[in-house]
């Protein structure tokens, strides 16, 4: 098959890693697979390198100042609809909102399901749920809102976990002794500052715990993203010196050095509002990480008792310091990590999209 797989960044965010490793994955069973993205910054590539097998795409998008959230999103929408061939494949499958408006009719991963304000961003939000030609779903529980909210029954094509990956880093001295040095005891919480982060109940929670465990340190590593949260970010930095809370902001880590820095942390924060699966999380048990995360239905769904969930500022502050005293089951997390692989997914996909081409009506 002839398939196109469509992102809208270059940059490492949590669909855009799916859509490599996928990619990739169906490269390997023989596929002719090609990924489709806007190149932002002048981006001719991804933030990693990408299988030869796999042909890459990057449809220059230059920065304009002073364009606001929503004239971006239509202009990414228009960019990247004008550059898409999509009469050469078999298959087009977009996996966020943005790429599945460009490339309509198409398959569309619903990663997880979100609350918009920007009216052309929950216009897109919208049309990418309700117009595409059939639906996958990383996860149950994000299956069962799209089933409540719109009636439509999503395949669930659970996430794959480049588990050995992140496993080796825990042997990897030299490079966590670095990010040790660096940076000392330390919390992470991966994907940068914003609102569905639960950056700010994550803050709170660590000034709790480094009020009894000092020198414990709050990091954050990630954030590249497409929207404004600058308003947000201002209020992260107020609560942080209000509260006096020891924390650095890394920004975007380079991709060979991130699986170190991960398996050097004493605990990884996810305490996300929203997610569809939680592989950063699924990456950090990999590697021996204790989890504490956010006490949503999919998130219990996905990984039953290898984390500690909570809800409230306290309730994370509590389980941190749990998790920060050792009490955590390293072969739990790792094995359940491991059960999930991209060549299975990859096999999922071929089994979907033939299906697909077979029974066309049921589109």
């Amino acid at each position: 098959m002839r398939i196109a797989l469509l992102t809208y960044s270059t940059k490492p965010r949590g669909g855009v890693v799916h859509t490599l490793a996928l990619a990739e994955a169906l490269a390997r069973r023989g596929e002719d697979v090609s990924v489709w993205t806007l190149g932002r910054d002048g981006d001719r590539s991804f933030f990693r390198p990408v299988d030869p097998a796999v042909s890459v795409h990057a449809v220059p998008f230059e920065a304009r100042d002073g364009e606001d959230v929503g004239a971006r999103i239509v202009r990414s929408i228009s960019t990247l609809r004008s550059a898409f061939d999509r009469a050469a494949y078999d298959v087009v499958h977009a996996q966020d909102c943005i790429s599945a408006n460009a490339a309509l009719p198409c398959v569309r991963t619903i990663h997880h399901l979100d609350t918009f304000t920007t009216p052309e961003l929950a216009a897109c939000h919208e049309r990418a749920v309700v117009a595409p030609l059939a639906r996958i779903c990383v996860s149950a529980s994000v299956a069962e809102e799209v089933r409540s909210g719109w009636g439509f029954s999503p395949t669930v094509i659970p996430n794959g976990v480049d588990a050995s990956r992140f496993a080796v880093a825990t042997s990897d001295l030299g490079g966590r002794s670095a990010w040790g040095s660096r940076l000392g005891r330390y919390v992470l919480a991966l994907g940068g500052i914003e609102p569905r982060k639960g950056s700010i109940d994550l803050l709170r929670a660590m000034a709790l715990v480094q009020r009894r465990q000092p020198g414990v340190r709050l990091v954050f590593a990630g954030g590249e993203t497409l929207f404004d949260y600058r308003g947000y970010r201002a209020e992260f930095d107020e609560v942080a010196r209000s509260l006096g809370v020891d924390h650095e902001v890394l920004g975007v880590i380079d991709d060979d050095a991130l699986p170190a820095l991960v398996a050097q942390a004493s605990a990884l924060g996810f305490v996300s509002t929203k997610e569809g699966f939680g592989l950063a999380a699924m990456e950090a048990l990999a590697a021996g990480v204790p989890v504490v995360a956010r006490d949503l239905p999919v998130l219990r769904e996905v990984f039953g008792d290898a984390v500690r969930f909570a809800g409230s500022p306290a309730e994370i502050a509590d389980q941190l310091e749990a998790a920060l005293d050792g009490r955590h089951d390293r072969a739990v997390g790792g094995a359940l990590a491991a059960s999930y692989t991209w060549d299975a997914a990859a096999a999922a996909h071929v089994e979907f999209y033939a299906r697909l081409q077979a029974s066309p009506a049921d589109r």
